[in-house]
């Protein structure tokens, strides 16, 4: 049976769906005012292998991602671009599907944007200020009052007392509490504003969140995911403001996954150590990102040096070899490592262990091929199937062996690479030379392929080529 390991309860709990069969899920999605890092194609993919898990367990799943169009942030760089916030927003857009797309992630049920939410917005910040959980402040700001709430602190394990005890009061707040939140604030000349019973303004950026889940799954719902940074304040405040407003528990199952660590530090744009996905992607290709992932469970850091990357391009490249040229067929044979697989996605979706069970899988292809072709290919054949609920492993062999041109050196510097056309000439050049016996020439187009990164490998049905 499927654990989790639940935020709210800080332990592993069996899943137990509200809904027979059904679920609800949701999770923070960008706030588009910049093109996605390492950070965020942890969040996609993450949830991407728990959405396809749970798909591939016979659940009919709702999944939703936001988009956070309006924010600080956005108004920032917009008037430093000098450009109108709604094409800023839908470039950005854009990138992320773009990004999205790239890292094999599926597209969720439905991707809400806050500028499309912002009556559910005001109506929700209505029934919090009637059920005395909000309040306006003399200058119009519409403020949630945390000690209305009696939970405040449950997810994150803070208490009220610790919070205020190190909280700093402004010069000239309008709170009544220094950790009280903004649901709604007076726009600023020049600002996006939206009229509301307090004035035009616009949302806070947490009471966003809120309305968006509760408008599209309901007022209880089974999972909310996220990075680990927005767990306090943002997740404790969706909380609040949630429970606040429908009197219902907001949300059944919490899921954190850890940050993305370069040198010990959490990657993050803010500290200026982030590497964008296309920055990646111009090195590696976009399985090999993903696999990389997914080779920490979610739940831990995730460490990033081209080392577990070029890690990541072998491992993949060793599952290819393990299928390439096997005919076509059905998954047979390989119930055993299917059980395995799925005990340690049950396992809170340990997908290190899941990984570690599809390499037992490629050694039985390896070990059977050479004297029952046949059960090979169905043993690779379930081999694809698995490494499908991790969204891998779905590329032709051949497609991904011979690859993109890579990039070989240690920086961003432009490196020549061969065509896939010149390597087959090469190849055939090379073949050519060995029926001659003029094995010096061989020799010499082998290491003029492998100083290009292009790996032969001979063999009596002749001679196959890889990128390195």
């Amino acid at each position: 049976m499927l654990k989790i390991y639940n935020d709210l309860t800080n332990q592993k709990q069996a899943f137990v769906p509200l809904e027979p069969g059904k679920v609800k899920m949701y999770v923070c999605g960008m706030t588009v005012y910049d093109l996605c890092h390492l950070g965020h194609a942890r969040v996609m993919v993450v949830f991407d292998v728990v959405y396809r898990y749970l798909q591939a367990q016979g659940y009919d799943v709702t999944y939703i991602r936001n988009i956070t169009d309006i924010d600080d942030k956005i108004i920032n760089r917009a008037n430093e671009n000098g450009e109108p916030i709604a094409a800023l927003t839908e470039r950005f857009i854009h990138a992320m599907h773009d990004d999205s797309a790239a890292l094999g992630v599926l597209e969720p049920d439905s991707e809400p944007r806050a500028t499309a939410h912002i009556a559910e917005i005001i109506a929700m910040i209505e029934r919090l200020l009637a059920n005395g959980h909000a309040y306006v402040a003399d200058n119009d700001d519409v403020y949630y009052a945390v000690d209305s709430f009696q939970g405040y602190g449950k997810l994150s394990g803070k208490t009220l007392e610790d919070l205020q005890a190190g909280a700093r009061v402004e010069v000239e707040n309008q709170k009544r509490n220094p950790l009280d939140f903004v649901l709604w604030k007076p726009a600023k000349p020049g600002e996006p504003a939206w009229d509301s019973p307090w004035g035009a303004g616009r949302p806070g950026w947490h009471i966003e969140c809120s309305a968006m889940s509760t408008c599209c799954l309901g007022d209880t719902f089974d999972i909310h995911g996220g990075g680990a940074d927005l767990t306090f304040p943002h997740h404790e405040n969706e909380i609040a403001q949630s429970e606040g407003a429908t009197g219902k528990p907001f949300v059944n199952y919490w899921m954190h996954n850890g940050f993305v660590r370069i040198n010990d530090e959490k990657m993050s744009k803010s500290l200026g150590n982030f590497f964008t996905v296309r920055e990646i992607l111009d090195r590696y290709q976009a399985e090999e990102v993903r696999y990389f992932i997914l080779t920490s469970q979610y739940r831990s850091p995730l460490h990033y040096d081209d080392e577990h990357l070029d890690n990541a391009r072998g491992a993949l490249t060793r599952f290819y070899t393990a299928m390439r040229g096997l005919p076509v067929a059905e998954a047979a044979g390989g119930e055993a490592f299917g059980e395995r697989f799925r005990a340690a996605m049950d396992d809170d979706f340990n997908t290190p262990e899941a990984l570690a069970v599809l390499f037992e899988l490629v050694r039985e292809i390896n070990r059977v091929r050479p004297e029952d072709e046949r059960r090979a290919a169905g043993l690779a054949a379930e081999l694809r199937r698995l490494g499908g609920v991790l969204g891998i492993l779905q590329d032709d062999p051949e497609v991904y062996l011979k690859g993109k041109p890579r990039i070989l050196t240690a920086s961003f510097s432009a490196h020549i690479v061969l065509s896939d056309e010149k390597i087959d000439a090469l190849v055939q050049k090379r073949a050519r030379a060995k029926s001659e016996k003029n094995w010096a020439e061989a020799d010499r187009i082998r290491e003029q392929l492998k100083e290009q990164g292009v790996v032969l490998e001979d063999s009596p049905q002749g001679t196959t080529w890889r990128r390195g």
